[in-house]
């Protein structure tokens, strides 16, 4: 056997930015397996097959992913419907600039949806900026302007493109509104010169109305009309997804069920129609939506990816910082909505809705298989009362149709039960599971699905990521998607999320793809999702590694009192190591000069005092932190006396304090004082280690004890264990996978290395012969590096030929890095 060690100075023959694959070869030098850290045995008689709908995509409007985003349109507010949530009598010119007399009219509208329109006067000119920093416009490109003008006299309207300096970067195009009747008008502006601050500019010699003014590059994806911004789009397809989960998110359960709020839920029927008949709404991410992207081109989207579309309906509830439950008429009302939605994605061209789909352009069915029903609302009575309702009239109407349940925000928690339960008790097809944890959790957590029960409902992992943005985050959610392939028989769907983020409009990070009105860049994220769902296979192999167990050090660090949307009151404090001696000790009566208040980013949150001899927190704020103590603390007691005095939750009580990103913390009635749990901050991003039933009272004063021994914790209220857990999240040697694409009969070995130290590792794949010729690609780089919007890339995989592979062979697996190796059967090309 030979170990194969990829070349430390392979020759990169083209640039980063344009997806460079590097072809080389790779150098062997003989080992022995004595000299290996490893051992990787593959079975490959014993397979199992996975889904085959394994990757795919959810895509939510956050972030300005629509408008400004993957819809193409460059003007903002083209109908002078853009306005603030809570002002239903608005006139709006946001983005736009008028030189003349010009007024936004609700006076007879272009359509009862589209009420509002520019009332402009002879010699005005008005100019829109777009998004960003303005349009990107391309020297030599045609965009396709359209208006929709009213006019009694003859109004000749003047378009042309501009720069932020008012020059020139068009010709003019002239088109002519008469007749006292809306009419649309359309016309061609051939870009001059470059830009990326561009404006639209259109001018009026009469008086005339104005609605709906556009700008449409012609070079969309697949030249599509009212279609998707080109890059953005390849980037989507060149991950080859298997399904398309849309529109949301908090967008499907946030909002009224009033329908004539500004800030309602998201209706598809909203969405639907010609596009100057579609309301505008004002979204829960704090800005508002045209619906240029509705219903209807998601689906086509999807048929344009080769992706199933998988639709989310609002199920009679809403979340999200909302707090509504429909009434039985509005539930009726949006049960009878699922219904007609999948009429309009597979009814005949005779039914009414299907007649809407065939007028809008496709006659033929979408095809749809699958609908989830709510978005993270298991902890509402209204989901648990609501749900059956669409379950029971989806699957009279609609047998042959999955139905996909949700389980809630959290990857643990009675919420997370409750959601399953029910989703048992009615016999869902799918669960969709949502969760943000830190790197450490998805390292840790790689055996998740390993003992999810066959039988029933199958898993759709339709919202994760780990909690930033850096090639570390990627990597430990490529080691978790080791185990999602492991598990492909029980989880059938994983998306990352979200998908799309404006660089001058986040509304939550992290994100797979960045962008900003001409430029995108891959994150080290989407490039570990690519690499996955371009090789993810059709079987999974039984596999096992062989190797010592890193060691983990005892859990160390200071502590720290805190609340949550809580005022309340902490005194008392110890801590006493395990051979009894007081690391720390304070009743207030001095003050508190022992404690430094801090908060997110090491910024003080909060008001704290001493008051009456003890420590107080008065702002009903969220995270707000007090500290004290040694970073070298280790197996000790924590005691302290709390007193919750207003507001929703109960307690946070620090331990493990490392830094303002890195610590543990007791949970006392978190999460609108409905459970209490043990979470973990690392990097920033938090998991949770166990949940319990406590439950805070206002008034009452707490006894509070932790016991940190190890990595085992321990907390007791007022003498009463309440949980004891070990801390057994852990970076592990590798983590490996092996799967069959079954057309090809390729068998590619996938392996992610998260240390520091490269690894040495025997490999053995028994079974049927493999080539000795083989691929490699790989994906490496420091932990802290991350592809940047405007920089070449740092991450981006690299293809190698290698030889003396087959089915046995060591191979040294490089620090931080993902290695797919890839090998035929022998017999094969």
């Amino acid at each position: 056997m030979k170990l194969l060690r990829r070349p430390r100075t392979a020759a990169v023959t083209a640039t980063a930015a344009a997806a460079a694959i590097v072809i080389t070869s790779l150098t062997a030098t003989g080992a022995s397996a004595d000299d290996t850290d490893a051992k990787i045995k593959v079975d490959l008689e014993d397979a199992t097959d996975i889904s085959d709908r394994l990757y795919g995509l959810f895509y939510e409007d956050i972030n300005h992913a629509a408008d400004g985003g993957l819809y193409a349109e460059l003007v903002q507010n083209r109908s002078f419907e853009f306005g603030p949530a809570d002002n239903a009598s608005y006139h709006s010119l946001t983005a736009w600039t008028v030189d003349g007399a010009a007024d936004v009219s609700d006076n007879s509208g272009l359509h009862e949806n589209n009420v509002n329109y520019l009332a402009a006067e002879a010699g005005t000119t008005i100019v829109n900026a777009g998004y960003n920093s303005g349009m990107a416009v391309e020297a030599g490109e045609p965009y396709d302007f359209s208006v929709w003008a009213r006019a009694d006299a003859n109004a000749n309207l003047t378009a042309r493109l501009l720069d932020a300096d008012g020059t020139p970067v068009s010709g003019t195009a002239t088109v002519n509104a008469y007749g006292g009747e809306w009419m649309k008008l359309e016309t061609v502006l051939n870009a001059s010169e470059s830009t990326i601050d561009g404006r639209l500019s259109l001018s009026t010699d009469a008086a005339v109305d104005l609605d709906m003014v556009s700008l449409f590059p012609q070079d969309t994806f697949l030249g599509r009309e009212n279609g998707m911004r080109a890059d953005l789009a390849e980037l989507l397809a060149d991950l080859e997804p298997s399904f398309l989960r849309f529109p949301g998110g908090c967008l499907v359960n946030s909002g009224t069920f009033d329908p004539d709020s500004r800030q309602r839920f998201y209706n598809w029927k909203d969405t639907v129609g010609p596009v100057e008949e579609r309301k505008t709404n004002f979204n829960m991410w704090g800005y508002n939506q045209s619906y240029g992207i509705g219903y209807y081109e998601y689906f086509q989207f999807s048929e344009d990816l080769g992706a199933e579309p998988i639709p989310v309906v609002q199920a009679g509830v809403t979340g999200c910082g909302w707090n509504e439950v429909a009434t039985p008429e509005q539930l009726d009302r949006l049960v009878q909505d699922a219904l007609d939605l999948i009429e309009f994605a597979n009814g005949g061209v005779d039914t009414e809705w299907g007649a809407v789909r065939a007028e809008m352009g496709h006659p033929e069915p979408f095809g749809l298989e699958y609908i989830g029903v709510g978005n993270e609302e298991p902890n509402s009575d209204g989901y648990e009362a609501h749900y059956p309702e669409f379950d029971a009239a989806i699957r009279e109407a609609y047998p042959d149709i999955k139905v996909i349940a949700n389980s809630g925000p959290d990857d643990q928690g009675p919420v997370f039960d409750r959601g399953w339960d029910l989703a048992r008790e009615y016999d869902a097809d799918l669960v969709d599971e949502h969760y943000y944890n830190s790197p450490e959790w998805f390292l840790s957590n790689n055996d998740r699905y390993d003992s999810y029960d066959r039988e029933g409902p199958h898993v759709f992992l339709g919202e994760y990521a780990s909690q930033g943005n850096t090639w570390w985050n990627a990597l430990s959610e490529a080691s978790y998607l080791t185990g999602i392939e492991r598990n492909g028989d029980v989880v059938d769907l994983a998306s990352y999320a979200p998908l799309l983020s404006n660089i001058d409009y986040v509304d939550w990070a992290p994100d797979m793809i960045w962008f900003d009105n001409h430029r995108s860049v891959a994150s080290t994220s989407y490039e570990v999702q690519k690499l996955f769902s371009t090789n993810a296979g059709d079987q999974v192999f039984a596999s096992t590694l062989e190797a010592a167990p890193l060691e983990q050090p005892d859990i160390a660090g200071g502590i720290g009192l805190a609340t949550w949307n809580t005022a309340a009151a902490y005194d008392d404090v110890r801590v006493t190591a395990e051979d009894g001696t007081v690391l720390f000790e304070d009743d207030f009566a001095s003050g508190a000069d022992s404690w430094t208040p801090t908060g997110p980013g090491g910024n003080p949150t909060g008001t704290w005092e001493v008051v009456d001899g003890a420590y107080h927190q008065t702002e009903l704020i969220e995270d707000a932190r007090s500290v004290a103590g040694e970073t070298d603390w280790s197996n000790y007691d924590l005691e302290v006396k709390a007193t919750k005095t207003d507001g929703d939750e109960g307690f946070l009580v620090m331990f493990g304090v490392e830094g303002t990103d890195d610590y543990y913390w007791w949970n006392l009635g978190g999460w609108g004082n409905t459970t209490s749990a043990v979470e973990k901050a690392s990097g920033g991003g938090k998991s949770t280690l166990v949940n319990h039933d406590t439950i805070i009272e206002t008034g009452r004063t707490y006894e509070l004890r932790l016991e940190v021994r190890g990595r085992t914790i321990t907390g007791y209220v007022d003498g009463e264990e309440a949980f004891s857990v070990v801390d057994e999240q852990r970076i592990e040697p590798l983590y490996q996978v092996a799967t069959r694409d079954e057309e090809t009969g390729a068998v590619t070995l996938k392996v992610v290395n998260a240390r520091e130290e490269a690894v040495g590792t025997e490999v053995e794949l028994e079974g049927s012969k493999l080539r000795k010729n083989g691929t490699v690609t790989t994906l490496a780089c420091d932990p802290g590096c991350d592809n940047i919007l405007g920089a070449e890339p740092v991450l981006y995989p690299e293809t190698e030929k290698a030889t003396g592979l087959g089915n046995e062979f060591t191979y040294e697996f490089e620090p931080y890095s993902v290695t797919f190796i890839t090998l035929q059967p022998t017999g094969k090309n």
